[in-house]
């Protein structure tokens, strides 16, 4: 069973070229950090401080289009770490069916804030023992 996460922190840092997102347990102690670019940290940060573009960004552009063709976006959930890298999954529901569309985590996380109210973020427990309890992070 998934474990439901938030985003707990961002780091921005001018001098290197990653950047780093914290997600923590909402129902326990458990937390871990995931390097991302910068842009992906830019447009996370804009959204959660509740900046909203004249125009659609990338993140926006994905929310819109799967929304025009008659999808809901339902929730992320990082479902893998191999070799250093996690990998996740975006879901949506269209006509009833549960479509998963693969994403780097850090992508999948910008849509979530993009989306109003935000999607819920999930990580299996695999994920979480691999660095938590592994020596992973």
């Amino acid at each position: 069973m998934p474990v439901a996460m938030e985003l707990a922190r961002i780091v921005i840092s001018e001098v290197t070229s990653e950047q780093v997102i914290w997600l923590r347990e909402i129902d326990g102690p458990r937390m871990f950090p995931i390097l991302i670019g910068i842009f992906e940290a830019t447009s996370i940060d804009r959204r959660v401080k509740g900046f909203v573009a004249p125009r659609p960004l990338t993140h926006d552009l994905l929310v819109n289009a799967i929304e025009s063709m008659g999808g809901e976006l339902q929730d992320v959930v990082i479902n893998e770490l191999k070799d250093h890298t996690y990998y996740a999954q975006l879901r949506v529901r269209q006509e009833g069916e549960l479509i998963e569309i693969d994403s780097r985590p850090s992508d999948a996380i910008a849509v979530a804030v993009s989306c109003d109210p935000p999607l819920p973020i999930y990580v299996t427990e695999d994920v979480l023992h691999d660095v938590i309890e592994g020596g992973e992070a």
